[in-house]
């Protein structure tokens, strides 16, 4: 009788305990590790375009082995990223990663700007494929890290309120609050025009 007893309490108390907020803390731990995998996941479709869309422009743009030596360089920093499985919390991994792929988009960029000095290569149906997925993977992105850069917040915010700050306390000591994109000094700056 006495265990039925016992049973019966911890029933009893399990119910609020369910509804207060306990299982919050790994809830949303979970969803900004799933976020960051999406991430992650986006991050790896860019760079698997990469070599066909530098073997496009290679062929009709010989002249711009710079551009394309850049792009190939800032791929295999950006894959070559070491990413520890603590790196939404780690700030200085994270921001060693954010960087990589910082490198990456910049190098894209200046080689798709290339194609206006190429009519032929504006043309070809290869490289406006190549484009149109890397296009379409840069928004994808967009969207990935804003949902992450969401849920992090929502992570960050229980960690730091009550009652959240306490259960994490108590029950999730190892809760750290997790790392968000930042944009750089250079992309904060307003463009000087000169006409």
């Amino acid at each position: 009788m006495a265990r039925l007893r016992a049973v019966l309490f911890a029933l009893l108390m399990a119910i609020p305990l369910a509804g207060c907020g306990v299982n919050e803390v790994p809830k949303l731990d979970e969803d900004v590790k799933a976020k960051w995998s999406q991430v992650l996941n986006l991050y790896q479709r860019r760079a698997d375009l990469v070599p066909n869309l530098v073997e496009t422009v290679k062929g009709y743009a010989a002249q711009e082995q710079d551009t394309l030596t850049k792009v190939v360089e800032a791929r295999a920093k950006a894959t070559s990223v070491q990413i520890p499985a603590d790196i939404t919390s780690n700030p200085e991994a994270f921001k060693r990663f954010q960087e990589a792929q910082s490198q990456l988009t910049g190098a894209l960029a200046r080689l798709l700007a290339v194609r206006e000095a190429y009519p032929d290569l504006k043309s070809n149906q290869n490289f406006l494929a190549l484009q149109s997925q890397l296009e379409g993977t840069e928004n994808r992105i967009a969207v990935a890290r804003r949902d992450y850069i969401q849920s992090v917040q929502a992570y960050n915010t229980l960690l730091r309120t009550i009652p959240g700050r306490w259960i994490a306390a108590v029950l999730y000591p190892d809760a750290k609050p997790k790392e968000t994109f930042t944009i750089s000094d250079e992309a904060q700056q307003t463009p000087k025009v000169k006409f």
